[in-house]
């Protein structure tokens, strides 16, 4: 294999960094691209109404830029002041809001005990995962579905944890992944129609505040999935193509794979529930759980669904798979420095991809991050080119020979044995921020860099914003990735940000959500105390700001209160 001198590797970097200079130059008289009105064109396709906001991040893009206008900045849920109304939900709420057809849906646990048949958890009711469904209009309960632990218990489904990923919704009917690694299909109506559609009828109830199974697939069942601790997906669908991550992991020994070939990724019939292709690309070198989401883009012609995999590699794959029954991957792109070391007890330096990846104006980003549980790390955010083919990372690990090496669960690199990384000359990397010294005094402090994270960037006007999970909230440069300002928030952030109105919106788990203008310059605009931890993040539909807390829904919009 051939070894790049020094000023190869200079002239390369620099080659990444001019790339990226001229797509900001071919900006100069504005940014010509509008996630909104992509996002908004996209949704007019669907049976949703214009300004609904049905899926994880509203759209297939992942993109959290809705459309609205007079969304306050502030709001009092002690006084009532813009609260539109509010609703209980469980103990514990991580779980993101989506709204659809006048209705708005949300994970959590049995915490408040909707359904007259399971009492509250305080009540000695059963510990469960719930989708919940209200009114936009009024916020009235309409309807639960109800899903019972595994009895494997935290192995496979985390005690109290509940439903962690949001629906997507077309027209009638809802599709998401419930806590016991079951993808479900649901009518939009429950028994409110006073139907029991099928072909699924052998519901436990049918009162009208239940939950309709149109069908339901078991991954560990028909898969053999092995999921950690939870199943946590947020599905996204482009035609009858659901697209899924099976959250395939660990035992609880956090060192054993208990089901390596069962599937990582997969696409399926949305209305069958055939499952078309599968994909167990991460294997062995799994390194904890995958509880990523993917995104689907069509970017020059080539549609793709990108998953983010638990062995901290970016897949994209043809969406239409080989025909066959297996993917067709397209690219795939290591998010780790070759040397990087995974741990789970102490300070890992290599980390798998929670956040969910982004497309922006045809390029993804996406940062590397772990489970909370685990605490603080470093961090990395890249932006990546996916028009290129096969392995794009910016990095080749090769032996003391000049060999490559094939990807290692823990460690890919180990240069006491003589091994190194080397650039890699099929690269997509357009830019890769870990920090920088913003302040200009020559170190780079603690709040410039970049560290682990759970969210996902939110991008509009070539402004890309990300909180890490320090509670470091960073505005960067989408084209170049130079970094404009950062905000210590002082309390880890495990949700993303939302634009909308010339407003930037961030959670954290003290329970602020921060306001600030979307701009280059740093102006926070207000902190508002949503009165317990925020897990989630904020969206608009139709004009009104939604937040969950840690046992509550929110409905925010101007009001006269």
């Amino acid at each position: 294999m051939r070894i790049r001198t020094p000023l190869m590797t200079a002239a390369i970097l620099f080659g990444t960094v001019l790339a990226a200079r001229m797509l900001l130059v071919a900006q100069e008289d504005g940014p010509s691209y509008d996630p909104t009105a992509a996002a908004l064109a996209e949704i007019a396709s669907l049976d949703v109404g214009e300004g609904d906001w049905p899926q994880f991040f509203g759209w297939t893009n992942r993109n959290n830029t809705p459309a609205g206008e007079n969304i306050p900045a502030e709001w009092n849920v002690d006084s009532g002041e813009n609260v539109l109304w509010t609703q209980p939900l469980g103990t514990q709420t991580y779980g993101n809001a989506i709204v659809a057809n006048g209705k708005v849906i949300v994970g959590t646990n049995n915490g408040h005990g909707w359904v007259p048949r399971f009492p509250a958890r305080s009540e000695g009711g059963p510990d469960l995962g719930c989708l919940v469904c209200f009114d936009e209009a009024t916020g009235d309960f309409l309807w639960q579905h109800s899903s019972t632990k595994l009895p494997q218990g935290l192995v496979n489904d985390w005690p109290e944890m509940g439903v962690c990923a949001a629906p997507f919704v077309d027209g009638d009917r809802l599709w998401y992944v419930n806590n016991r690694g079951e993808v479900c299909c649901l009518d939009l109506d429950g028994f409110l129609d006073g139907e029991n559609d099928g072909p699924f009828t052998a519901e436990d109830s049918t009162a009208k505040n239940e939950a309709d199974v149109i069908w339901i697939y078991d991954m560990m069942g028909e898969m053999g999935v092995s999921q950690h601790n939870m199943c946590s997906c947020s599905v996204t669908c482009y035609g009858d193509l659901l697209f899924v991550c099976t959250s395939n992991g660990v035992d609880e020994s956090h060192v054993n794979i208990p089901a390596p070939d069962a599937p990582s990724f997969f696409a399926m019939n949305r209305d069958t529930a055939e499952v078309l292709w599968t994909d167990k690309s991460p294997g062995t070198n799994i390194l904890h759980g995958q509880w990523s989401s993917p995104a689907y883009a069509e970017i020059d012609g080539q549609a793709q669904v990108i998953f983010g995999g638990g062995d901290g590699w970016i897949y994209s794959f043809d969406p239409l798979g080989d025909g066959a029954g297996n993917s067709k991957l397209l690219w795939k792109f290591d998010a780790n420095p070759k040397t990087s070391l995974y741990s789970v007890r102490g300070r890992s330096t290599r980390n798998h991809i929670i956040a969910t990846p982004v497309v922006y104006d045809g390029l993804v980003y996406v940062a590397v991050g772990e489970d909370p549980e685990h605490g603080e790390g470093n961090g990395h955010l890249w932006c990546i080119d996916p028009t290129k083919e096969g392995d794009v990372s910016a990095e080749l690990a090769v032996d003391a020979d000049g060999n490559e090496i094939p990807p290692r669960r823990l460690q890919c690199v180990d240069e006491s044995a003589g091994e190194m990384a080397t650039p890699h000359q099929n690269t997509a990397v357009v830019w890769h921020f870990t920090g920088t010294d913003v302040n200009g005094n020559m170190k780079l402090d603690y709040e410039e860099e970049m560290h682990r994270s759970c969210g996902t960037v939110a991008i509009k006007d070539d402004i890309l914003y990300i909180a890490d999970f320090s509670g470091v909230f960073h505005c960067l440069d989408a084209r170049t990735g130079e970094a404009y300002w950062n905000y210590d928030m002082f309390s880890q952030a495990w949700g993303s940000p939302l634009i909308v109105d010339g407003k930037v919106y961030i959670g954290n788990e003290v329970g602020s959500i921060l306001v600030f203008e979307h701009s280059k310059e740093m102006n926070m605009l207000a902190e508002n105390d949503m009165g317990n931890s925020v897990f989630s993040t904020p969206i608009v539909a139709n004009n009104v700001l939604y937040i969950t807390n840690k046992n509550e829904l929110i409905a925010i919009g101007q009001s006269e209160r």
